[in-house]
């Protein structure tokens, strides 16, 4: 059965995009490759702990296994070796990043508390954007009594748009509450209610 929300980017937010930006062409317009969802573990005291209970938020929240990021390089200030495990990520694709980004926008921003929406500015020029979640806690899978430690981890939503603007359209229309037109969603989206989180541009 196709994803609901990719099936309202094919039907709704295609033409919308080709309208507003002339496409001539349905290849031409702008769509979401893949998602990186990132944590590092890396000042933690008790760095294997933490890794063990990052990977497995990490899993819940999106649904696959998380790998281990690994140090490039040692760092003896911060005791950090080469190659020691200091992270974890996961990158969706097809089905299960449709499926992320529909919670991600639809139920776990609004849980924010004073949430006025995200940044605009975590664009990198390339299509690509990086917007940082303070606490697992606003996904509606994670059961707040079994939370271990809080998890902060940024969230990168790879496109193939162009331009930053291009980018901003196509997430814009995919429903992401950016803050420079929060007061638009302020009457859909009521935001008290929620867990404590936070959520900005890397």
């Amino acid at each position: 059965m196709e994803n609901e929300f990719y099936k309202d980017y094919k039907e709704r937010v295609m033409p919308a995009l080709q309208q507003q930006h002339g496409y001539k062409n349905v290849h031409q317009v702008p769509k979401v490759e893949k998602v990186v969802i990132n944590t590092s573990v890396g000042s933690q005291a008790d760095v294997k702990q933490a890794l063990d209970d990052a990977k497995t938020e990490l899993a819940l929240i999106t649904g696959q296994r998380a790998a281990e990021t690994r140090a490039k390089k040692s760092i003896s200030n911060f005791k950090l070796r080469k190659d020691q495990a200091i992270g974890a990520k996961v990158t969706l694709r097809g089905e299960r990043m449709y499926e992320f980004l529909e919670r991600l926008i639809k139920a776990a921003l609004p849980r924010i508390r004073d949430f006025r929406g995200v940044s605009p500015r975590g664009f990198d020029g390339h299509g690509n954007y990086t917007m940082g979640v303070s606490d697992q806690s606003i996904f509606p899978e994670v059961e707040l009594d079994k939370i271990k430690r809080n998890i902060g981890f940024d969230v990168t939503i790879v496109t193939t748009a162009r331009t930053n603007a291009e980018a901003k359209s196509l997430l814009s229309e995919m429903g992401m509450p950016f803050s420079d037109r929060a007061k638009k969603l302020a009457t859909a989206s009521p935001s008290g209610g929620g867990p404590a989180g936070q959520a900005q541009a890397a």
